[in-house]
Parts: C-alpha cells; sequence; structure tokens
C-alpha cells in the first residue's frame, strides 16, 4: 500500500521559516567567540616630520578565537582619552583583525596593535616629552566587533608612561648605551588642539562605540 505524506499545517511550515530566519540572522556575541589577554598600553615613536619628534599612545593585546569556528569579521577599534578630560575623546584608532580572505581559525590567536591619531610632538628629545610639565597621561579603552554585532567593550587600562611595548622598552633599558636621557625637551605639546577633539570618523563599516 502507498501512503501520502501529510502536508505539514501552513502555520508550522510558517514557524519553521521563521525560525530558520532567525537562526540565520543570529547577532554574534563577541564575549562569547573572542578572549583578550597580555594587554599592554604605551606611548609609540612615531616618524619624525618637520625637526619634531611625535609619540602617539598605543595599545596591545592577544585576540584569541575561542569559538569552534574561524571568525571571518572581526573589527578592533580604541578611543585614548586624557586623564582629567574622561568625558572627551582625544583620539582613536582601528583595525579590520579578520577577514574572510585572512580569518581568525577556531583556537588560533594573534596580536592586535591599536594607534592614536592623536599624538604629542617636540623638537626636544623624544623621552623627555614623558617628564614635561605639559605633559598628560592618557587611557586607552578597546572595542571588538563580530560581523553584525554592536562594538562591544573589552577593558578600559591606562596607558603607561614608558616608551614602546613592554618587551621592547625592557630590551632598549638594559642594553648597554641606549638607556634614555631624561633631559625634557623645550615644549612638549599636543599635536592637536588642546580643545575637545572630535570622534575621527571611523571607516563606512564601522560604527562609533558609545560615549562613555
Amino acid at each position: 500500500m502507498i501512503r501520502r505524506a501529510r502536508r505539514a499545517p501552513a502555520a508550522l511550515s510558517a514557524g519553521l521559516a521563521l525560525a530558520l530566519a532567525s537562526a540565520s540572522c543570529h547577532t554574534p556575541d563577541p564575549k562569547a567567540l573572542l578572549d583578550v589577554s597580555d594587554v599592554d598600553a604605551y606611548w609609540a615613536v612615531e616618524p619624525p616630520m618637520g625637526g619634531e619628534q611625535y609619540i602617539a599612545p598605543a595599545v596591545k593585546f592577544k585576540l584569541h578565537d575561542k569559538s569552534d569556528e574561524p571568525q571571518t569579521s572581526i573589527q578592533a577599534m580604541a578611543v585614548f582619552r586624557r586623564k582629567g578630560e574622561e568625558n572627551l575623546t582625544w583620539g582613536s584608532g582601528f583595525e579590520q583583525v579578520a577577514s574572510r580572505r585572512a580569518p581568525l581559525a577556531s583556537g588560533q590567536s594573534m596580536v592586535v596593535t591599536l594607534k592614536s591619531d592623536a599624538r604629542y610632538h617636540s623638537g626636544g628629545a623624544v623621552e623627555g616629552m614623558l617628564t614635561h610639565p605639559q605633559f598628560r597621561d592618557a587611557l586607552v579603552e578597546f572595542f571588538l566587533r563580530v560581523g553584525s554585532s554592536g562594538w562591544i567593550s573589552f577593558g578600559q587600562v591606562p596607558v603607561e608612561r614608558r616608551i614602546g611595548a613592554r618587551g621592547v622598552a625592557e630590551a632598549v633599558a638594559a642594553a648597554p648605551g641606549l638607556g634614555f636621557t631624561p633631559s625634557p625637551p623645550p615644549s612638549a605639546r599636543p599635536s592637536s588642539p588642546a580643545s575637545p577633539l572630535p570622534s575621527p570618523s571611523p571607516p563606512p563599516s564601522a560604527s562609533t562605540p558609545p560615549s562613555r
């Protein structure tokens, strides 16, 4: 005997289609997919211009894909603020960390470095800027975004008053004749005005994180 298959009720079919559509449109949770470790915030030396030396705050961290799948769209952004002006954005940095052409594989880690587009500059020695009376320390908050997710904060740390990433700075300090001379330059001033800087516009694919 040949039996005909029953057709699923229209309501059941519609519900199944809706469930499949919802699953395919699921918004990723960056904190459920990624881990961050070895965070280091410091001052990076920029190429000199016009006889002036430049330094910019930077943050470096290890990013790990703890999920079971490769991540094909990860963006990272850092927002820098100067101490005493925490309600104002001083500078920011952005990077496309992973893409379809260069995914972050499951279980893989990579180092991410984000540097501010706002800097200090001086006609004197680089290391002297850190001890100059006009120098002001900075804070950095860094965010990650996976696919269609929003920007999620992964932490906020002070930028250490140190030239170079932790390992580099220690190696330079230990090398004979390569230590920094702490003589302050004639002036150390921000490369941007002291007035509030507008938050630099992120690329079209990124949206600005919530201000704090």
